[in-house]
C-alpha cells in the first residue's frame, strides 16, 4: 500500500495511558514523590528529607522510590498554618 508524503497513518494504539485517562485532582491523591512535594509545598528537597527524619512527614518505600503520604503534608501544612502562637514551625 502506497501512501503519500503528506497522509496521516492511523496505528492501533492502545486507547490511552492510565495516566491520560484521568488527572486525579492532588488533593486527592494517597501519595507523591519528593519532587511534587517540593513543587506542591515550595519547599526545598533537603528541608522535606529533614521533616521525614524528625518524623513529622510520613513517607512509604516502593523498592527505590519513596512517596510521600499527601494526608501527611496537608497535616503538616495544616498545622503550620493554624498555629496562631508560631510555636509549631517547620523544621
Amino acid at each position: 500500500m502506497r501512501r503519500n508524503p503528506g497522509e496521516q497513518v492511523e496505528q492501533d494504539l492502545p486507547a490511552s495511558k492510565p495516566s491520560d485517562q484521568r488527572k486525579i485532582p492532588f488533593a486527592e491523591r494517597l501519595t507523591c514523590t519528593i519532587d511534587e512535594a517540593c513543587q506542591a509545598t515550595g519547599l526545598g528537597r533537603t528541608m522535606l528529607y529533614e521533616l521525614i527524619g524528625a518524623g513529622k512527614l510520613d513517607t512509604r518505600s516502593v523498592g527505590r522510590r519513596r512517596l510521600v503520604l499527601v494526608s501527611s503534608l496537608q497535616s503538616l501544612l495544616d498545622v503550620n498554618c493554624s498555629s496562631a502562637s508560631g510555636k509549631e514551625r517547620l523544621g
